[in-house]
């Protein structure tokens, strides 16, 4: 298989793939209910949390929307600043809520004090924010936003989506004052698609008790009774879980502030290699993702013919993302890539120039 440098699905070894390989056990069952309350109270290590994680048998999105529904009543503001902060405000839209978006240029990033100035004039529920924004390889100082926003309007919820960052940067949740951060297995876990992570605070879910309509599947209150008893409400992604149990116990045995510096490590890698190609980095300094870095394409190269080329040795970059397509290209560096394994692919990346 081609080693994939695009940002999610990522590689995953060949023993966490072998780890979904067990045998099925009743959900229900006391040995499955000991892997998942396993599994769970290892993920709040990642989360930097004393909360509970909720572990959902969905992509990231669904806890995007499990956020809405459950959180949110009337009015939520929306921060806006890339492709999948975007999609987060549509996803509040289709809910029926009313959302106010405050939006920055893409290759800009969220301003805590412009968040402020606009919950300070009250009426919003919460404040949704995207911390690394996988389109344009920008991490927003959501640590600074939420000080703002406790200071501003202080009963005002923090919901952060965390899906290309969490187990590749570090993100304090407790230590931050977040009320949701939710993550996805595809990325930085470096696991197969199909579970969601999500951590909430006490306060959250006491705010989640009296919203009405929250839907079904995504009932957070519904989801705490069942995981006091280690279980689900619905049946949950077996196969994955056991993937999980098994990849944070490596992702705890490598440990999180050695896992945090190598992705940081990889990234500066990334970034000198596109300076020294006279490229622009498309996320200013200061601002600038651990696990993914989008370079301006200023020199106009073919990224459809730059894969090609490095299918025939087995590794593969990502284009653009939606209207930065050809514009920008994107190099991820997340999961279990190693600075070898970026080595290889500039080296393999300098051939082509050469062509």
């Amino acid at each position: 298989m081609p080693h994939m440098f695009v940002p999610g699905p990522v590689d995953v070894t060949d023993e966490i793939l072998q780890a979904q390989a067990q045998p099925m056990l009743p959900h229900r069952s006391k040995e499955f209910e000991a892997i998942y309350r396993r599994a769970s109270e290892k993920s709040q290590q990642l989360f930097l949390t004393q909360y509970r994680v909720f572990l959902t048998a969905s992509s990231g999105t669904g806890l995007q929307e499990a956020a809405i529904r459950n959180f949110v009543d009337k009015k939520v503001l929306a921060c806006v600043n890339g492709a999948f902060a975007e999609r987060w405000y549509e996803v509040a839209l289709s809910n029926g809520k009313d959302v106010e978006k405050l939006s920055e240029e893409w290759d800009q990033p969220i301003r805590p004090e412009r968040v402020a100035d606009l919950v300070r004039k009250g009426g919003h529920e919460a404040v949704m924010v995207v911390h690394n924004e996988t389109s344009t390889g920008l991490e927003n100082p959501v640590e600074e936003i939420a000080a703002a926003v406790r200071a501003a309007a202080p009963e005002t919820l923090m919901l952060v989506d965390a899906v290309s960052s969490l187990a590749g940067a570090k993100v304090e949740m407790d230590a931050w004052g977040l009320d949701m951060v939710l993550t996805s297995s595809q990325k930085c876990l470096a696991l197969p698609p199909g579970l969601a992570l999500g951590a909430v605070s006490d306060r959250a879910m006491k705010r989640a008790e009296k919203i009405e309509n929250r839907g079904w599947y995504f009932d957070l209150v519904r989801m705490e009774k069942h995981r006091l008893k280690d279980s689900s409400p619905a049946t949950p992604a077996m196969s994955l879980i056991f993937a999980l149990d098994r990849q944070l116990d490596h992702i705890l045995a490598e440990g999180l502030e050695k896992r945090f510096t190598r992705h940081s490590a990889m990234a500066k890698r990334v970034q000198d290699w596109a300076d020294a190609h006279d490229l622009s980095l498309y996320a200013p300094e200061g601002y600038r993702s651990q696990t993914v870095t989008t370079v301006k394409n200023e020199r106009g190269w073919d990224v459809s013919a730059l894969n090609k080329f490095l299918l025939e040795r087995g590794m593969r970059i990502a284009n653009g993302y939606g209207a930065l397509k050809n514009i920008t290209f994107r190099i991820a560096h997340m999961g279990e890539t190693q600075m070898r394994d970026i080595d290889a692919l500039l080296k393999a990346m300098e051939e082509y120039l050469k062509k």
